[in-house]
């Protein structure tokens, strides 16, 4: 199998942006009706096979007899999903738990539609960083039942969806997807932002939205990361150490004239030589069908010896994602998805591994979306092999193959991944997890489903899409959340369903062990903006059996007899971990 490792090709010729309403699309395009040179040949590679929109209660909703959803065939990416038949008529106010305790709630939202988090301990002190672009907050967790705000700055959402802003972040910059980890040679934390160009809100579709396109070509903001030396908990006790763009055929050119996407999602890093990054580096990674962005993100490595001067190693491209490259052209041409005008092509975040090469480690896992799981040797990190791969029946819309759990990997050879839905009220195929057996990592296969979340009884409704919003699983967490992951047992954040817990012991057969779903916000609390976005995000400390699960509303500690006996205080080993 072709491994694709970028040198020199030959050119092709998140939030909205402070002032950027989308433009109002034409109903039909064609290719003399497409300025930019780059969305034009790829629209000419194929002929438009976009879906037509479902019809509710007809092509896809409610069984009557089995009080089961039946999920569309395939959808466009819309903005407002239609309702169905047999949809509750209001935001359900009730929440439900079971093998789940509530520890407490704090109301606190940078952003309705997704948040980060990073936890490092100072002083006998943990501290959690919940945050997203433009928005910021330090808390005090020592204790998760008493959390205190101690720092904060850009926005956050307040009463009927308004935006209280303290100390703002300057347009185009923010603070981006964070990892911190101990660095031995500077004897301190390093935290490392990833920052990119926004992945939603510029445009609905690129091939009639030219000022979108350029909007996002001339991203005036850096497309890269920045590297922080750390005396403390707090920004003013930090210091920039470092810059780099991801474009690495153009190192020092200026905001507004890097290529490519930047940094996606949390760069993987332990703390040792080598850094990975999901990134489209330049203007050729543009075969992608998605229709509000522009890029297909591969992967990226960068040696980190020195923090203050990083130094990149190489760039990794899967096949099908290169424009006017004929070989990847071909590639893309193979894949069924092609034409949709709808499915994510390339990475989200970036390769998923147990150990890093510089740790021994040699095996990692790409979750490229429509392009497919692969399993990559990167045990040369300047060279990176493809070993193997595996793809799934085309479902869209929302994302494939977006998030990889390696928690059961070592222990028992399989890994877990899914997709994620983008549209709300059950307005697509459903995202599974899947049981992948990757014990020969050259012949990947899928092994196993997990089972789908199910209303408890008292509820007012059979499944969770008549309960409005998106259902579906998002991630199972990040590389930075402290401690060791927890054999027989992984939780996942799943929307309008909560926080699922399954009991993975037999990963091949996974059971739901336990759940927390919680109420959905009133229209005071957010003024209806991102409703349906309920649960979004789950984040474990392992080391004190805490979860924290992250909604459109507030942010809740949790506790479960899945997982042990709540821990109160400061951990006896600090996180990140240091030697």
């Amino acid at each position: 199998m072709l491994a694709l490792l970028i040198g020199s090709l030959p050119t092709s010729a998140a939030e909205p942006p402070p002032g950027g309403a989308a433009e109002t699309p034409p109903l039909t395009a064609s290719a003399d009706d497409i300025p930019d040179p780059d969305i034009r040949a790829w629209w000419n590679l194929t002929y438009d096979r976009k879906p037509p929109a479902p019809v509710p209660g007809q092509d896809y909703g409610m069984d009557a007899a089995t009080g089961t959803f039946r999920h569309p065939k395939a959808t466009p990416l819309v903005r407002t999903a239609p309702n169905f038949p047999g949809q509750l008529d209001h935001w359900d106010q009730k929440s439900y738990r079971k093998n789940v305790e509530v520890l407490a709630f704090y109301y606190f939202i940078p952003s309705t539609g997704h948040t980060w988090q990073t936890i490092v301990d100072f002083g006998k002190k943990r501290y959690m960083y919940v945050y997203y672009r433009s928005g910021l907050g330090i808390f005090d967790i020592t204790d998760p039942r008493r959390a205190k705000l101690v720092y904060r700055r850009g926005q956050r959402v307040v009463a009927h969806g308004k935006r209280d802003i303290v100390n703002p972040y300057a347009k185009t910059d923010g603070f981006g997807a964070a990892n911190v980890q101990w660095h031995q040679g500077l004897g301190k934390y390093v935290m490392v932002q990833a920052f990119e160009v926004p992945r939603y809100g510029v445009m609905d579709e690129k091939y009639h939205e030219p000022k979108g396109v350029d909007t996002l070509k001339h991203w005036q903001g850096l497309r890269g990361f920045r590297v922080y030396a750390m005396d403390g908990p707090l920004p003013h006790q930090w210091q920039l150490i470092a810059e780099r763009t991801t474009d690495y055929r153009h190192p020092d050119a200026p905001y507004g004239e890097q290529q490519g996407s930047g940094a996606l999602d949390i760069p993987a890093w332990t703390g040792g030589k080598y850094m990975f990054l999901s990134t489209a580096p330049d203007d050729r990674f543009m075969l992608t069908e998605f229709a509000d962005y522009i890029y297909t993100p591969g992967y990226q490595v960068w040696d980190m010896s020195d923090p203050a001067n990083p130094v990149f190693v190489s760039q990794f491209a899967a096949p099908g994602q290169i424009l006017g490259d004929p070989d990847h052209e071909a590639a893309y041409l193979s894949n069924p998805r092609a034409g949709n005008r709808t499915s994510w092509f390339g990475s989200r975040m970036p390769p998923f591994m147990t150990k890093a090469p510089d740790a021994g480690g040699k095996i990692a896992f790409g979750a490229m979306a429509g392009l497919g799981l692969y399993a990559l040797d990167v045990s040369n990190p300047a060279a990176i092999k493809i070993v193997g791969h595996v793809n799934q029946v085309p479902k869209f819309a929302g994302t494939e193959f977006d998030n990889v759990d390696l928690s059961q990997y070592e222990r028992t050879g399989y890994v877990f991944s899914n997709g994620y839905p983008m549209n709300d009220e059950c307005y697509e195929p459903y995202k599974d997890i899947f049981v992948v057996d990757a014990r020969d990592p050259a012949h990947l296969k899928i092994a196993a489903k997990f089972p789908r979340p199910t209303p408890p009884a008292d509820a007012a409704f059979t499944d969770y899409c008549q309960r409005r919003g998106s259902f579906g699983p998002k991630r199972s967490g990040y590389l930075t959340q402290p401690g060791r992951f927890r054999d027989g047992i992984v939780s996942y954040a799943f929307y309008n369903a909560g926080v699922q817990i399954f009991d993975v012991k037999d990963p091949t057969r996974p059971v739901i062990a336990g759940y927390f779903v919680p109420r959905f916000p009133t229209d005071a609390e957010t003024g209806g903006e991102s409703q349906g976005n309920l649960t979004y995000g789950v984040y474990a400390e392992y080391d004190r059996n805490i979860l924290w699960a992250f909604t459109n509303h507030g942010f809740y500690a949790l506790s479960s007899p899945l997982l042990g006996k709540p821990v109160f205080k400061a951990p006896e080993r600090p996180w990140p971990p240091r030697p």
